[in-house]
């Protein structure tokens, strides 16, 4: 498998009070990032050439953590920005998750409207889970109806943070909230499951990006929001491989642990080994050997 990119964009201490990013900082780290994955290092270019003009582009967002620890509504407003301008129409995309009031808890203001990005839940009235089981492998579930028939091309926008079970969440696992069954997958770590789920033919097949929000990082006792173990990091991640963007989270979230003193999530037999499932099944990179990590501050 040929080497992965991942791109580290970070700028410190642009975090306001409350915790709302900078438009302006947000916007300079969304271009450095895809300029730094394209070839003629050209942002408008390389969001040509990932998404199509006719492409209905779901972005999977994570609201599970409540207003302190879910994908910034301002996150995604710039990203959809950058998609408008180079070229992909705003009926054309849908900022989305599991449940609407999950989503208006985090921040965002709901609209199903025919025109203008949309930004709706799962459980939206005409939308709900498939009536047919899909069988793949390990994974008995049924898809929400936004992943498997309506979007064609797919973003995981997710947050980066500690897992109590999986070791690590980020936007391999951020697909569990695009089955109606989640909680089943849990045993041993998670593993197989998250591996297995996304590459299933609804999600493997659409997925593009993954573009992972680590403004704030939850480094210990995750999913939920505790303040003494979660510090602002302020990066955004960026890699057209979805494996080795999350194996950079993981080291990101060792470094920060060792930092408090804390031990390895491996210490704690919590180590997230999907990730080496997930290379077994050449979903993506988990080694260090074959992942090329770009860093740079604004």
């Amino acid at each position: 498998m040929a080497n992965s990119r991942v791109i580290i964009i970070r700028k410190k201490g642009f975090l306001s009070p409350n915790r709302i990013p900078d438009l302006n900082s947000l916007i300079r780290m969304f271009k450095r990032g895809f300029s730094l994955l394209d070839k003629q290092g050209d942002y408008k270019i390389f969001l040509r050439n990932l998404l199509k003009p006719d492409d209905r582009i779901g972005i999977k967002i994570n609201t599970l953590g409540g207003k302190s620890l879910s994908t910034r509504p301002e996150v995604p407003q710039v990203l959809t920005s950058l998609l408008i301008e180079s070229g992909i129409p705003s009926k054309n995309i849908i900022i989305w998750d599991r449940t609407n009031r999950e989503l208006k808890i985090a921040g965002y203001r709901l609209n199903m409207n025919k025109k203008g990005v949309k930004i709706f839940g799962t459980d939206s009235r005409g939308l709900g889970y498939e009536q047919d089981l899909t069988s793949h492998l390990n994974i008995g579930s049924r898809f929400s109806s936004i992943q498997s028939r309506i979007v064609t091309a797919s973003i995981s926008l997710a947050i980066v943070k500690d897992h109590g079970l999986a070791g690590v969440t980020a936007g391999l696992k951020n697909y569990f909230g695009a089955i109606h069954n989640p909680n089943k997958y849990h045993d041993s770590n998670c593993n197989p499951y998250i591996a297995e789920l996304f590459s299933a033919d609804s999600i493997w097949k659409k997925h593009r990006i993954s573009i992972l929000d680590a403004l704030l990082i939850q480094y210990h006792r995750g999913p939920a929001y505790h303040s003494q173990w979660a510090t602002e990091y302020g990066a955004l991640i960026f890699s057209l491989d979805p494996v080795a963007a999350d194996f950079t989270s993981w080291q990101i979230i060792e470094e920060l642990r060792s930092a408090k003193g804390l031990p390895t999530l491996k210490e704690e037999g919590r180590e997230p080994v999907y990730l080496k499932t997930a290379e077994k099944m050449e979903l993506g990179n988990a080694s260090p050997a074959n992942i090329n990590i770009i860093r740079e501050e604004i």
